[in-house]
């Protein structure tokens, strides 16, 4: 069931600009964890390359949104924005790990940005929760960079 003002399933008012469902946020924290938490999966590869193509995964599903939504001024804009997030990805694989950081908190950024704008269209919870995902992975990236966890080579 859906709260009131928010757009479930059943549909219903699409929510207010700044209002986050409670559910949007535990689901993104959730996500988010399972993210930070990727390179245990793959200990034989280096954390920031599986943070790296995490990143660029996560840029890329916004392509389908722009694609979804039919405008070519979105499509080339999103593919330009996710574009960017694979460069910044490819770089901090070898580069400075907080690329990562700068990465992820940027993207979460830009989700916020969507949300807000509406930029693309029938992404009503998408942007919300990609941004709570992103900043959480950003942060347990920053802590384990602080930490002294190696997370290249």
């Amino acid at each position: 069931m859906s709260e009131p003002g928010s757009s479930g399933i059943h549909g219903g008012a699409a929510p207010s600009r700044g209002r986050w469902s409670g559910a949007v946020v535990v689901w993104g924290v959730v996500f988010g964890v399972v993210n930070a938490a990727a390179p245990v999966a793959f200990w034989w590869v280096e954390p920031a390359m599986i943070y790296a193509l995490l990143l660029a995964l996560i840029a890329g599903v916004y392509i389908g949104f722009a694609v979804a939504d039919g405008q070519p001024k979105v499509i080339a804009i999103e593919s330009i924005v996710a574009a960017t997030f694979v460069v910044l990805a490819a770089a901090a694989i070898t580069g400075p790990v907080w690329l990562l950081v700068v990465g992820y908190a940027g993207h979460g950024f830009k989700d916020l940005w969507q949300h807000r704008r509406k930029f693309v269209a029938n992404t009503r919870w998408w942007p919300p929760f990609c941004a709570i995902v992103d900043w959480v992975v950003a942060a347990v990236i920053a802590v384990e960079i602080l930490s002294g966890v190696h997370l290249q080579g």
